[in-house]
């Protein structure tokens, strides 16, 4: 059974900066991606961020040059990097893994093709 734990979330001040991590058991498959996704209050779930198993990453327009994600195969570990965190960027993150490697998961990031989920966790960025 796959079960994703995320951490690090927290409230930070406008220009400050969080690490994500998202610690992952059970998860048994040679082809796949992994990645970080957001859901704000009254919004649809937005994705951020995947790398796959070769180490290809994908970063939605809204993470490129502030977000880095980054996976740790020895732990098991995906983490996420921000800074120069804004207001917009308030809501809960989660982690997620797909089953297999398809277009629509890997590069495309859509939520749908995301099998494993986590349970989030808060960023919330003040003025």
């Amino acid at each position: 059974q796959v079960q994703l734990a995320e951490s690090g979330g927290g409230s930070v001040e406008s220009g400050g900066s969080l690490r994500l991590s998202c610690a992952i058991s059970g998860y048994r498959t040679s082809s796949y991606c992994m990645a970080w996704f957001r859901q704000a209050p009254g919004k649809e779930r937005e994705g951020l961020a995947s790398i796959d198993n070769h180490g290809k990453i994908v970063y939605a327009d809204s993470a490129k040059g502030r977000f880095t994600i980054a996976q740790d195969n020895g732990n098991n570990a995906l983490s996420l990097q921000m800074g120069s965190l804004q207001p917009d960027d308030t809501a809960m993150y989660y982690c997620a893994a797909s089953r297999g490697w398809t277009i629509d998961a890997c590069t495309r990031l859509q939520s749908a093709r995301f099998l494993n989920w986590g349970q989030g966790t808060q960023v919330t960025v003040s003025e």
